[in-house]
């Protein structure tokens, strides 16, 4: 209702409501991320999707209050002179509440000065190396095919450019190759040869060494949510909880000086971080 009293907004512009869970259920934490892909997709489509099920509005809001309406059918929604915006909410039983504000992409504006031709027959520029990487051999295979037929299809795209955003934007996974050119043409071929599987000159493959560096962990323990008998109610009311929770302590009792019986009474070890971790 907030954003449908927003100053300008007219009757034949209302805001429009709908929802990603009337299409694929309920997703718990990847209600948000669903939510954005689909708005990026109505905005790359040009349409609002319509919400199943949403025939009956709810009687419990009133939605005379703003100029609000419910998706209940596709709705088109093209590019204009303003750029278009949409509002994405997810809101968890955990109370988390999230609330981000899309906006498309301006246009990519064509530079008809641009060329990667050298401007001195002297000073030749060299052509950026471009990275491509895989879980798999065949990934590797699909992805560097995938990139060829972009490139191939975006003739206008600078070299430099396409090599930062493979390098900066991209993770570096375990099957890799790099691709050499001393042109646009070079370095299109080099993609074809890594989605072929054949060797040539200019491509450099190769995978991660098992046992290497390996990647930064993240611990998100809870840690100073535990208080002083911590589930051992519900271990006297529930056999079976309290069997789980005796088969826990055994499993940790060859590795650990401390009982877990007694670090949930409050003994031994109930605020160290390694003991609560």
């Amino acid at each position: 209702a907030t954003y449908g009293q927003a100053e300008g907004r007219t009757e034949d512009r209302p805001l429009w409501l709908g929802s990603v869970k009337s299409n694929i259920g309920h997703t718990q934490c990847a209600a948000g991320v669903a939510g954005v892909i689909k708005m990026v997709l109505a905005l790359q489509q040009g349409t609002l999707p319509k919400t199943l099920f949403a025939e009956e509005p709810s009687s419990h809001v009133d939605w005379t209050s703003g100029n609000v309406r419910l998706l209940r059918d596709a709705v088109e929604w093209p590019a204009g002179e303003e750029p278009r915006r949409a509002g994405v909410s997810a809101f968890g039983v955990s109370g988390t509440n999230v609330h981000i504000i899309l906006e498309e992409a301006p246009e990519p504006v064509e530079n008809e000065t641009r060329s990667d031709e050298p401007e001195s027959p002297v000073l030749r520029p060299v052509a950026p190396a471009w990275v491509v990487s895989g879980h798999t051999a065949d990934a590797l295979a699909c992805q560097a095919g995938r990139l060829r037929e972009y490139v191939v299809g975006r003739p206008e795209l600078p070299v430099g450019d396409v090599a930062w955003s493979l390098a900066t934007t991209r993770a570096a996974l375990s099957h890799r190759a790099v691709v050499l050119g001393g042109d646009r043409s070079g370095l299109v071929s080099g993609l074809a040869a890594v989605a072929t599987g054949q060797p040539t000159t200019g491509v450099v493959t190769g995978s991660v060494i098992p046992g290497g560096v390996g990647r930064t962990v993240l611990v998100f323990p809870g840690q100073g949510s535990q208080w002083v008998g911590m589930g051992r109610e519900l271990a006297e009311a529930s056999p079976v909880f309290a069997a789980r929770l005796a088969e826990c302590a055994a499993a940790l009792a060859p590795f650990v000086e401390w009982e877990l019986d007694d670090v949930l009474a409050g003994g031994h070890g109930f605020e160290a971080a390694d003991v609560v971790q």
